[in-house]
């Protein structure tokens, strides 16, 4: 049997001959020994494990045709919790937890130490909605998705991370509107990639497109989200957006035309792009 160090050489040079980042072969190995309870870094150079040398032999041939190492592993983290994600559900992205950090540091702005309700539209995996509840009890979290298939894994999510969060099945703000709802926060990580664009095979090949495309300017989900927002936000409350980097001018004016007296104002995110959006109504 080889040791844990041949085999991260040997896959490292198989990534990199494939163009593939070769520092995910480390990675993955990583999760695999900790889920068993393994310490790499002692074990480096002994003999791996068969149970996890069977594990990893079979992640790698999935990972050298694209498929993400999460998908391939069954969950991710999210702002230090873990969460079950398959090809039902987006994989959380660090720019999201930004969008997270972003709703709680207004919440102590605008509503410090009070009971808010707070709607998720979208919520794939429930991420957003989970971390939002485990960081701020105050908060009374219900979410929303219009695939039965991304809210079993999001009800899953909530009962593995102890989380009481109510989830409803339907399309965009139908759900809450139907059950008369209010919120203070409305937030959502709708699907944006214009569908013009190309994007790399790993996403497209395996994420769910219903997840990712907001037709040909990228704007239908909020456009459809927007129309309905006056049913169901409280007077001065508050919507969060995540964005696409290339959609400020286009989405400010699309919330302007809801909300002309709205305070509107565009976050980057650590790279600088522009990513998230708060509307004040």
């Amino acid at each position: 049997m080889n040791t844990y160090n041949q085999l991260i050489h040997q896959y490292r040079r198989l990534f990199q001959e494939k163009g593939l980042p070769s520092e995910t072969v480390k990675a993955f190995l990583f999760e695999l020994c900790n889920d068993h309870h393994i310490n790499l870094y002692l074990d480096l150079d002994k003999p791996m494990d068969e149970k996890v040398y069977d594990l990893f032999i079979n992640g790698m041939e999935r990972m050298m045709n694209n498929e993400p190492m999460n998908y391939v592993l069954g969950y991710s983290y999210f702002y230090g919790y873990r969460f079950i994600v398959n090809e039902g559900v987006l994989i959380p992205r660090p720019e999201t937890e930004e969008l997270v950090g972003l709703i709680l540091s207004k919440y102590d702005e605008f509503y410090p130490g009070k009971n808010i309700d707070v709607i998720d539209v979208g919520t794939g995996s429930g991420a957003i909605a989970i971390a939002l509840k485990k960081e701020e009890d105050r908060m009374k979290v219900c979410a929303s998705d219009i695939s039965e298939d991304a809210l079993k894994v999001a009800r899953q999510n909530a009962l593995n991370n102890e989380c009481d969060i109510e989830f409803l099945q339907g399309s965009m703000l139908d759900p809450f509107i139907e059950k008369g709802m209010k919120a203070d926060i409305i937030v959502s990580n709708p699907p944006y990639i214009k569908t013009v664009e190309t994007i790399e095979a790993s996403v497209y090949d395996y994420e769910p497109h219903v997840a990712l495309f907001g037709g040909n300017d990228g704007l239908k989900f909020y456009r459809e989200l927007l129309a309905k927002t006056s049913e169901v936000l409280r007077p001065e409350g508050l919507i969060f957006f995540e964005m696409g980097y290339d959609l400020k001018e286009s989405l400010s004016a699309l919330a302007r035309s809801y909300f002309p007296d709205a305070d509107i104002k565009v976050y980057k995110d650590i790279n600088g792009k522009d990513r998230m959006m708060m509307i004040k109504v």
